[in-house]
């Protein structure tokens, strides 16, 4: 809101009780009545309802300055600055934390920064929230490949392609856990490695 001010430094008022103080003003100060005073205090209460906003207005406020916040993260994602993405995504979640499809964006670029922990996270949060939404199923699953656990992430995989059976990504990252499950058992088969129960998905092959 712009704010104006008057320029005229001589035509500032002065308070009542500035103008009290002088002795010799050719009239006197008067007192408001118990009517004025009355009237005063019925139209209080209705001018302090109507300077308060209501709830509603503060919700689609924040609605509002969340979706500024989460346009302005798509845009620098897009040009691939994720810190700062995810930096305006977070002030996003701050006023709408029950946000699916951002948490599930959230998830996909802490994948591409190599935070996996984080980004199980924000997906399992928004499986939460969305239960039915493929996308967001396929995304913990891949969360889950990338911390090293292919068994739950074939789970998530299967949810996916419950609610969508021809979605390619969850096919085919479900082949790639299947895979990196059955090299682990080989490893233990072996005797080549006894302890290592995790896999990145950088480092899968593909199934043959």
């Amino acid at each position: 809101m712009k704010l104006t001010w008057n320029k005229n430094k001589n035509n500032k008022k002065r308070s009542l009780e500035a103008i009290a103080n002088y002795s010799n003003l050719p009239f006197d100060q008067q007192k408001p009545s118990a009517d004025d005073t009355q009237l005063q205090n019925e139209e209080s209460p209705a001018s302090q309802n109507q300077e308060k906003p209501s709830a509603d207005a503060l919700d689609s406020d924040f609605k509002q300055l969340a979706q500024s916040f989460q346009a302005q993260g798509n845009k620098l994602a897009e040009d691939g600055k994720y810190c700062e993405a995810l930096g305006k995504w977070e002030m996003a979640l701050n006023l709408t934390p029950a946000n699916a499809v951002l948490l599930e964006q959230k998830a996909q670029v802490l994948l591409e920064i190599g935070d996996a922990w984080t980004a199980l996270k924000a997906a399992t949060r928004a499986t939460e929230l969305a239960p039915s939404w493929a996308e967001a199923w396929v995304t913990l699953g891949r969360a889950q490949l990338n911390f090293g656990e292919p068994d739950t992430a074939i789970e998530s995989f299967d949810r996916a392609l419950a609610i969508k059976p021809d979605s390619v990504e969850a096919q085919g990252d479900r082949k790639t856990a299947v895979h990196l499950i059955k090299r682990r058992k080989q490893l233990h088969s072996s005797g080549l490695s006894t302890d290592k129960n995790r896999y990145m998905v950088g480092d899968k092959t593909e199934a043959s």
